[in-house]
């Protein structure tokens, strides 16, 4: 599907563009593993600018920390290091461990949410879809403030977000269990109905038009309900890409961001270029987001240009040839290689959870190696 916005034709540089990161994270207790619905205590121990950047979040055991906008991926880093410094010890204030886990790996017997009208009306509205166990995602927003090329921007992310998704996945135990999925989070959020790659729009208005008979329909309570994998943010002149669990490291977040952003970079100049997104099936589209969130990068991901199955880092070579112009442009080549070889060699979240389980027998074990790393850094 061809399509050229008259409001982006011109192919321009668009320079440096800024980041922000959303980071969603678990209240665990220090003893059972269990959730623990601390989160107001939690927020109230925060202090300084810590507390301005924390959000209230959908569940009592979920706290969620919002860096301010950056210019490189150096600032973005010391701002994470410092909000997870901060956060972690409020928990430890409240009684609880912060953890940067993708969903609740033992249990949450607390699952009511806080008390605000938009959450009750989540509530009523959902059912128990709206009282899952908790999940934690890792937001990324890219300043892109022309919403026309970024609703055509999310249109091109639909062939590389896969890819993106397994980088990230960190939720394979729910329940005390393997769920024999890399991101379980992921499986535990399709019952949402707004939740889902991100469908094609032929433009801004059609996207809109859309967001609008969906809201009439009853499937989303408004316009911030729009959960897709990406989407022009409804707060922030951005594009922002939700599709990722939290990631275990402050590093690991930083390298998912440099990723995004490079991305969003060049594929708008593909946009500016009247390169058109590729056709793409949503059946297909949903089946490469099962796969990665199955797989993660220790198996084979949905190519989406060609169709069929390949190893996993095959795509995560691809993605990089794709992208390394723009990342040499924003100064972060070197810093992603170098963490893209640690990931290679150490593996995504979800591989590290699953060896130190299958080392010590001792889902425990996994919970302190996630707290020991969401710390770190």
């Amino acid at each position: 599907m061809a399509y050229r916005p008259a409001t982006v034709d011109a192919v321009t540089d668009l320079g440096t563009l800024t980041l922000g990161v959303e980071e969603e994270f678990l209240l665990l207790d220090p003893d059972s593993g269990g959730n623990l619905p601390v989160a107001d205590e939690v927020r109230a121990a925060l202090r300084g600018p810590a507390r301005d950047q924390s959000r209230q979040e959908f569940r009592h055991s979920m706290v969620e920390m919002v860096t301010p906008v950056c210019a490189d991926i150096g600032e973005l880093r010391t701002q994470l290091a410092a909000l997870r410094r901060s956060a972690v010890a409020a928990a430890a204030a409240a009684g609880a461990r912060l953890v940067a886990v993708g969903a609740t790996p033992l249990a949450e017997p607390h699952r009511t949410v806080p008390d605000e009208p938009r959450y009750h009306a989540m509530s009523r509205r959902y059912g128990p879809v709206a009282h899952d166990p908790a999940v934690c995602g890792c937001h990324v927003h890219v300043g892109l403030p022309d919403r026309e090329l970024a609703v055509q921007v999310c249109n091109h992310l639909r062939v590389w977000l896969p890819v993106v998704q397994a980088l990230t996945t960190n939720s394979p135990l729910h329940d005390g269990y393997d769920t024999g999925h890399a991101s379980w989070r992921s499986m535990q959020l399709e019952r949402w109905p707004s939740i889902g790659p991100t469908p094609y729009f032929d433009s801004v208005a059609d996207y809109d038009r859309t967001v609008d008979e969906l809201i009439a329909a009853g499937i989303m309570l408004d316009a911030a309900m729009v959960y897709w994998y990406a989407r022009p943010s409804s707060a922030y002149p951005t594009v922002e890409v939700r599709v990722g669990d939290v990631c275990p490291t402050v590093d690991d977040t930083v390298l998912v961001a440099a990723l995004v952003r490079s991305l969003v970079a060049t594929l708008a100049d593909d946009v500016r270029a009247g390169v058109p997104a590729p056709g793409l099936r949503d059946c297909l589209v949903a089946a490469a987001h099962w796969r990665a969130a199955h797989d993660g990068l220790d198996g084979e991901l949905i190519d989406l240009r060609a169709g069929g199955a390949r190893p996993a880092w095959d795509l995560v070579d691809d993605l990089m040839a794709t992208i390394a112009p723009a990342l040499l442009r924003h100064g972060d080549l070197g810093y992603v290689l170098a963490q893209l070889a640690r990931l290679r060699r150490d593996g995504t979240g979800a591989t590290r959870q699953r060896r130190v389980l299958d080392e010590t027998g001792d889902l425990r074990a996994v919970i302190d190696d996630l707290a020991t790393q969401t710390a770190a850094g």
